[in-house]
């Protein structure tokens, strides 16, 4: 990346040499990855633009909007609504990270046996390599499993600005209350960071860019139904993936376009794989930047993702939040209506999830279903059981892999998903 950027990120406080490394292989793991494809859809030219300049050019106008009063909030997780930021004029992204950074200082803070995404997300702070956090006026971590509940006990010793959201574990009406509780109190605070009084006609405004957002990228996910499939499965999750970072409305005018492209393509016939490709559904843990390790190995044995039942993915942009009510607490109301269906593996009993797996993988038109776990993720791999035992019994083919975000096991993977893409061939 251009070294103009150098005094804006020194000024952030980043080691520049870690971060040029950083960027490095970042740099050339998407050049092997991704624009080493053939028949890319011309609009994966914008997305492409976007994570050369992600550390760039979008962190220059983080740090301009807040130049003139505009306030940026970092989470790690889809509970945090982005409607109450978005009410206040403000910017809401993700900071959660999918590569090993700063390892051997995070294990003098974290058990070795944390799961991988704790892990990196600390790492990316200790290591100084992260300018999303350091641009960050409020960090917001969310109690979604013990993990981060304990790890976050950590993060608030060495980060000052931040805020702990608690979730509800059951979908009953008493979650919904607490659901509810957490988010007018996550509201107020957003409201003294900002000085601004969050009215109804405000937060209509956050939910109708939030569900705009959301729309655009159903949109482009339900063209992935096509046969054959108009977009690859690395380009799908690399849009899901930067739904988190960009800016909201050019963001869903931009996966508009891509999505409208993907509609013709599917008229026309023209995908990226043949027709008879093995379609895969992954399920699972979510997969954040540059998490592409098993989506390259699925796709380079010649098999097609179709979809991702993941936070990054349909789970985290499944249904609206309803605009049409009158008052301020009506709407609150309807963003915890909304937020609370999400089939998280937090949730006890889960059910909505395992119906949303077999409705995605109906939808799809998928072969198969890959279901996967980050190591020591607690609530996933306890629940990838219960994935495996109800699609089986639908007669549904399913393979579990339980994985890291380092390339050691990358052909034990690939031995792996290859027998799995010959057992549900066409």
């Amino acid at each position: 990346m251009d070294t103009k950027y150098d005094p804006m990120w020194a000024a952030l406080g980043l080691d520049l040499e870690a971060h040029a490394q950083l960027l490095g292989v970042l740099g050339s793991a998407y050049e092997q990855i991704f624009l080493s494809q053939r028949n890319r859809p011309e609009g994966m030219k914008y997305f492409d633009f976007v994570m050369s300049e992600v550390h760039g050019l979008r962190i220059q106008e983080l740090m301009d909007a807040k130049a003139v009063g505009r306030k940026v909030v970092g989470s790690y997780c889809t509970f945090v609504p982005d409607e109450f930021v978005l009410a206040v004029n403000g910017i809401h992204v993700g900071l959660c990270a999918g590569a090993e950074f700063a390892t051997d200082k995070v294990e003098t803070l974290l058990p070795r046996n944390t799961c991988a995404l704790i892990k990196s997300a600390l790492g990316f702070k200790l290591g100084k390599v992260c300018p999303y956090i350091e641009a960050c006026d409020l960090i917001v971590g969310e109690n979604t499993c013990d993990g981060k509940k304990k790890g976050f006990e950590t993060f608030n010793e060495i980060m000052p600005n931040f805020y702990v959201m608690d979730l509800p574990q059951v979908k009953s009406e008493a979650g919904k209350a607490l659901l509810k509780l957490e988010y007018l109190r996550f509201m107020e605070r957003v409201e003294e960071l900002s000085g601004v009084r969050i009215t109804a006609d405000m937060l209509r405004q956050g939910i109708e860019i939030a569900n705009n957002k959301r729309a655009a990228l159903s949109r482009l996910n339900a063209a992935r139904a096509a046969s054959p499939v108009p977009i690859s499965g690395l380009d799908g999750l690399l849009s899901n993936q930067v739904f988190f970072y960009d800016d909201p409305v050019r963001y869903a005018a931009s996966v508009n376009l891509l999505a409208a492209e993907l509609e013709e393509r599917a008229k026309r016939g023209s995908g990226v794989a043949d027709a008879n490709a093995p379609r895969i559904l992954i399920s699972g843990c979510p997969m954040a930047v540059p998490n592409w390790k098993l989506p390259w190995v699925i796709e380079s044995t010649g098999a097609v993702i179709v979809g991702e039942e993941s936070c990054v993915g349909a789970r985290g942009i499944r249904n609206e939040v309803k605009a049409d009510g009158v008052t301020l607490d009506d709407l609150i109301n309807a963003i915890v209506d909304r937020y609370i269906q999400i089939d998280c593996a937090i949730f006890t009993p889960n059910t909505d999830r395992l119906r949303h797996i077999e409705e995605m993988y109906a939808d799809l038109k998928a072969d198969g279903v890959i279901h996967y776990c980050l190591q020591f993720c607690q609530p996933y791999q306890m629940e990838a059981m219960a994935v495996e035992r109800e699609l089986q019994k639908k007669g549904i083919p399913v393979l579990r892999i339980d994985t890291d975000y380092s390339t050691e096991d990358v052909e034990q993977l690939r031995t792996r998903v290859e027998a799995f893409a010959e057992q549900i061939a066409r």
